[in-house]
Order: structure tokens, then C-alpha cells, then sequence
């Protein structure tokens, strides 16, 4: 029962009464059963209170850690505790490949399913949408398992916020193993990243800009491409292709990023931003992210340019990514193509709070949703109009918990406060 005090940005103390490590199935089964109140502890990565609790947490971190290939179906089943980094591995060895991932591989497969995390690209879904199935363990202990296709409650379990149960193991599909160049162009003009959005963002597999908000250029545009091409223009739309491997993030050495340049490699070790074997960053920062309609994000762009001076002076860098849509419950990307806006914020709330909302304020007319694991402070009526089956995750929450055991201050506000 060793607590882990604090998410791995360390501006969130968890208030919880003891901190669970169950080594088996049964074991967990036990202290779900037993607890009045708990959560589940993920590796840490988000910036919120949504796996706070004053009563139990529950790491799966010491379950059994497998992740079996099903060759005949194309899945691999994998234990929730395990990072993306852990399981990908497995996937190339068999030929197989997720088809997306987020930018560090460092995350729990289950907690990032859980809270809607993504990655980026044009036809590419949040990670959540390659799970074809489910385990949990529900409020007395049962294990309960769901299937799409099967199960009418599917599409609002799989990003269930962790409000339903402590998922134990997920399947996910797969495709076959591909091969990614990744190049980053250097500089370019805002305007021409906002008079040629489509472009920008269509021209590779995963696309990703980013930029300070200091200035009216975009500072790099990293290009994830599936084709075997090596041949990258070295200027493109007012952009230098970068000679160089480059971090993102300002003052970063770049021998933490995966590799760039044109080389091709296997998926894995190109999707993500960052390397599994280092630490990206100390913890040092917040973040928030915010989620439009793909066809407003030029207008959404442009509004918040009359508050870059606020932006830029708290901000450590921001990035500008595309998502499809699905059709899961409370996706952030419910019923459409979206285009993502994520800032990485200094480790000062203070700072960050009042900006935070000036941000929420100018996107309010652009139907925004935020992350559900980032900081933000959008009113919960405000959020729940955002999605047509918020009245359906409420009711199957009820179903699946109906004593609370599994609420905390998080889903009382966000599930069930003034929504």
C-alpha cells in the first residue's frame, strides 16, 4: 500500500487513504469489493483530479503484464496496466502494428483509452477506437466482459473515464506492421499553415505543427509519412526542411525524439514523438487541449492570435493535430473530424488559470470539447451539450455503479454536477 503521491507532473497530491498494488486478478477482485470509494492509478499523465479519490487507488501496475497476439483475428489482448511502449514491441515481433499512437509510449494503454487520449492524423481515431473488447472488474467484485458488437453498452464504456469499473485487460486491433518516414520542416508562416490548413495537414500519415504563439510563424511541422519516399522538397509553404533532428520543445535535446530526417523505420519507433527509453521532460509543466470541428479550426486559430501575447508568456510550446471521428459515448471526437489544440504550459497554475479561461472564452463559439485529462475549467453543462449521448453515459454510469463506489469529486462535477 505505498501511496504514489503525485501524478507525474506533480501538480496533482493524491488524497487518497491507502494506494493499492494487487498482484493477481483475485487479489484486485478483493479490495474492489472491499473498498466504499476507489479509483485507478494510471501512470500518472494526467494533469486533473479524474483519478483523485479521498477513499482507495488501485495501481495494476504489478498484474500479470502480457499482451497475446491473436494472429487468426489480427488482436492483441493486453494487461490494462501496461504502457504502449511495452506492448508495441510484441506487435512488430509478430508482424503486427497498432495503427496509431500518441506522442509518448510512456502512457498506460488503459488509462489513455480511458480519458480519450489520440494521436494524429487525417483518418487516424483516438487510440480508444482499435478496442474490439473489454474486462472490468464492476462494484462487488464480478468480473464483467464487453464486446463491440455484442454489447449495447460498448460505445460509452471503452472511454468511461474510469467511472464504471477497474478495467483489467483490453483487445485491440491490429493491422499489419508498416514502415514511417518522419521529416520536420522549420519556420513556417501562419498564414500559410492557416490559408493551406488542408494541405498542411493532409501531405502525411500524422501531421503535427507546432508553435510558441511568440511570433506568426509556426516553429516546426513534423510530417509522418507511410509512402517509402525520402524525397522532401527543401522548402515547402514558406517552410525549411530541417537538416538537423529536432525536439518540439524549446531547449530539449532532440536525442529524446524518435528519428527523423527521412530514414524510414518501423511504426513504433516513429509514430510517437518521444523514445520509450528516455524521459521526455522532468514533469515540469501543465497542459490543457482543446477539441473543434475540423471545419471552424482556421477560424478558431485566427481568434485566439488576438490573445497570443497572454499564450505565449506561459506557455512552453503548443501543438496543432487532426483526429477522425467516432462513435464513442463521451470521445472527444464524438460524430467528427477534429482538429486538436493542445498547449504545454509552465508549472505555474497561477500563471496558467487566467489563461486558461481567456483561451476557453474565445473558443466557447467554436462547440469546443476539452481533454478530459487536462486542465481546464469549462463549466460541466457547458460540456455535457457538446455530446448528443452524455444522457446515455449518465444512466449506464448508474447501472454499471449504482452506489458511487467508483464517483469522486471529478464525475460527481463533470458526469453528474450542473450538467
Amino acid at each position: 500500500m505505498t501511496a504514489q503521491a503525485t501524478n507525474w507532473s506533480g501538480n496533482i497530491t493524491f488524497r487518497a487513504r491507502a494506494i493499492h498494488r494487487p498482484r493477481t486478478l483475485d487479489e484486485l477482485q478483493t479490495v474492489v469489493a472491499r473498498s466504499d470509494r476507489l479509483r485507478t492509478l494510471g501512470t500518472g499523465h494526467s494533469f486533473n483530479r479524474i483519478a483523485d479519490t479521498t477513499g482507495d487507488l488501485v495501481s495494476l501496475a504489478e498484474l500479470p503484464g502480457t499482451a497475446e497476439v491473436d494472429e487468426r483475428n489480427g488482436t492483441v489482448t493486453v494487461g490494462a496496466g501496461l504502457r504502449y511502449g511495452e506492448v508495441t514491441g510484441v506487435l512488430q515481433a509478430s508482424g503486427r502494428a497498432l495503427p496509431n499512437l500518441g506522442s509518448l509510449p510512456h502512457i498506460s494503454v488503459a488509462g489513455a483509452c480511458a480519458t480519450g487520449t489520440h494521436g494524429s492524423g487525417d483518418a487516424n481515431r483516438v487510440l480508444a477506437a482499435a478496442v474490439s473488447a473489454l474486462e472490468m472488474v464492476t462494484a462487488s467484485g464480478e468480473v464483467v466482459s464487453l464486446r463491440r458488437g455484442d454489447d449495447k453498452e460498448f460505445g460509452g464504456a471503452v472511454i468511461g473515464l474510469g467511472s464504471l469499473g477497474v478495467v483489467t485487460s483490453l483487445t485491440l486491433d491490429t493491422v499489419e506492421t508498416f514502415e514511417v518516414a518522419q521529416v520536420v520542416y522549420e519556420d513556417m508562416p501562419e498564414e500559410s499553415l492557416l490559408d493551406d490548413f488542408e494541405t498542411v495537414f493532409s501531405t502525411a500519415y500524422s501531421v503535427s505543427a507546432f508553435t510558441d504563439w511568440t511570433s506568426r510563424r509556426f516553429k516546426q511541422v513534423w510530417l509522418k509519412a507511410v509512402d517509402r519516399s525520402t524525397d522532401r522538397p527543401s522548402e515547402w509553404l514558406g517552410a525549411t526542411l530541417a537538416s538537423q533532428p529536432r525536439n518540439p520543445v524549446p531547449g530539449m535535446s532532440p536525442i529524446h525524439c524518435t528519428e527523423q530526417l527521412g530514414v524510414p523505420g518501423p511504426w513504433h519507433e516513429r509514430l510517437p514523438h518521444f523514445r520509450l527509453e528516455f524521459t521526455p521532460s522532468s514533469g515540469e509543466e501543465l497542459q490543457s487541449e482543446y477539441l473543434l470541428p475540423r471545419d471552424q479550426a482556421t477560424d478558431a486559430l485566427r481568434a485566439l492570435g488576438d490573445i497570443r501575447d497572454a499564450i505565449g508568456g506561459v506557455l512552453q510550446v503548443s501543438e496543432i493535430r487532426t483526429i477522425a471521428a467516432d462513435d464513442m459515448w463521451v470521445s472527444p471526437f464524438y460524430g467528427r473530424q477534429t482538429v486538436a489544440l493542445h498547449f504545454t504550459w509552465v508549472k505555474d497554475p497561477a500563471k496558467v488559470t487566467p489563461v486558461v479561461a481567456a483561451i476557453e472564452d474565445t473558443l466557447r463559439p467554436f462547440d469546443v470539447r476539452p481533454h478530459w485529462g487536462k486542465v481546464f475549467s469549462m463549466r460541466p453543462r457547458d460540456i455535457a451539450a457538446q455530446y448528443p449521448r452524455f444522457g446515455d453515459f449518465q444512466e449506464l454510469v448508474r447501472t454499471f455503479d449504482p452506489d458511487g463506489k467508483f464517483r469522486n469529486e471529478f464525475v460527481n462535477t463533470y458526469v453528474f454536477g450542473d450538467a
